[in-house]
């Protein structure tokens, strides 16, 4: 996997910034980015001009530069790095010509539309040599990073659990969605999971279902239970339609090992086995997407590849399209067979011939995604040693 990327070195000046995309989600971003001392907005970028100029006028900065071209704006602005906040649909394009720019760019989850659009903007990181890293927001949790040092602890695990039940009326666009639990949350939680276990997916069997209360047009109850590259089991079940008692966004969690269990609330500190430990001395990531954008910064001034960096966030989106599949198939999905099938879509999809020539170069696209050096590590095996059918 190639996770080098070009520095941008620490001059003392904030890294200026462009932020595409100012609908919702993009106006938390422009409020958060405007925060933080680490960079410096120098433009926003939106289709609909008038959704840019309300976004910077509601952070009080009505004369801020605004335009519909992420890399024409920012080489208008002197801008260094791009923050990608458009819906899915328009991630590969807007990161892909953003990259092509010679811009870093940070964007929201999921990494594309598709695991094989994924791959495509990991070959053009690739090519231009320019980092990609994705925002897994959950992932900056201190109550996370203790809890993946307790589970340290523990021994061997051998079963994690996420439970998530939250009962959301958005309106407008989730509650159309034919996966809506699937496609637009449980990504957090997947994503999670590889966090605390440094595990990968071997293979997925998931079952939705739909309450009769409930108020979305597609599924919003999932069960899925993944076989991970260690040998444990990691299942998640939830719902998006359950009112009373509900968890944390940040799902409640269990960890069982050899030797103990530890437990996450989502909220608060974990306890191991019956006993409370705080943060104390671990790591503090930041809070949500102060935190990934803290490491987004640092790893443009450091060279060190960040959490989010494409190759190994694509692993967390075809979680979620295997689950999917499992789904809608009623059958067990095997991700190395996922992979290489989107693997092959990508290549047939790709349309910039030097892109396409970094993918062509990727000998095998598992390994390349997860960094590592043999096949088997992802196969996975069943009870008793047998290999998986």
């Amino acid at each position: 996997m190639s996770t080098s990327f070009a520095t941008i070195p620490e001059d003392g000046n904030p890294l200026r910034v462009v932020v595409v995309g100012a609908g919702g989600m993009g106006k938390a971003w422009l409020k958060n980015v405007e925060q933080s001392p680490l960079v410096e907005l120098a433009g926003i970028v939106d289709l609909d001009l008038e959704t840019a100029r309300a976004g910077a006028e509601e952070i009080g900065r009505p004369d801020l530069p605004i335009g519909p071209s992420a890399s024409r704006l920012a080489a208008d602005v002197g801008a260094q790095a791009v923050i990608n906040v458009t819906i899915p649909a328009a991630h590969h394009p807007v990161t892909t010509e953003a990259l092509s720019a010679g811009l870093p760019v940070l964007g929201e989850k999921p990494v594309a539309s598709t695991v094989a659009q994924g791959m495509s903007l990991a070959a053009a990181a690739e090519l231009t040599g320019q980092l990609f890293m994705v925002s897994q927001s959950r992932r900056y949790n201190r109550h996370l990073f203790t809890t993946r040092r307790l589970a340290s602890t523990v021994g061997a695990a051998g079963i994690v659990t996420a439970e998530f039940f939250k009962a959301p009326h958005f309106g407008g666009f989730r509650d159309a969605m034919d996966h809506p639990l699937l496609l637009d949350m449980a990504i957090h939680q997947f994503d999670m999971a590889r966090f605390l276990l440094d595990s990968e997916p071997v293979s997925v069997w998931c079952e939705e279902y739909n309450p009769s209360w409930s108020w979305y047009s597609g599924d919003a109850g999932a069960t899925a239970v993944f076989e991970m590259s260690a040998g444990e089991r990691f299942i998640f079940t939830g719902s998006w339609c359950s009112p009373g008692q509900e968890t944390s966004w940040n799902a409640r969690w269990r960890i069982s090992g050899e030797h103990g269990t530890v437990l996450l609330d989502g909220d608060n500190p974990p306890t191991l086995d019956t006993e409370p430990h705080e943060a104390g001395t671990d790591e503090d990531p930041g809070d949500g997407i102060e935190g990934s954008l803290r490491e987004f910064v640092a790893a443009l001034r450091t060279g060190k590849a960040p959490m989010g960096e494409v190759h190994g966030n694509i692993m967390s989106l075809a979680m979620v399209e295997a689950a999917i599949a499992s789904a809608s198939t009623g059958r067990r999905i095997v991700l190395q067979e996922l992979l290489e099938e989107s693997y092959q879509q990508a290549l047939t999809n790709e349309r910039n011939p030097k892109v396409l020539e970094v993918l062509q170069s990727w000998i095998n696209a598992t390994a390349r995604l997860t960094g590592h050096a043999h096949e088997p590590q992802l196969t996975g095996t069943q009870p008793g040693g047998q290999h998986p059918v």
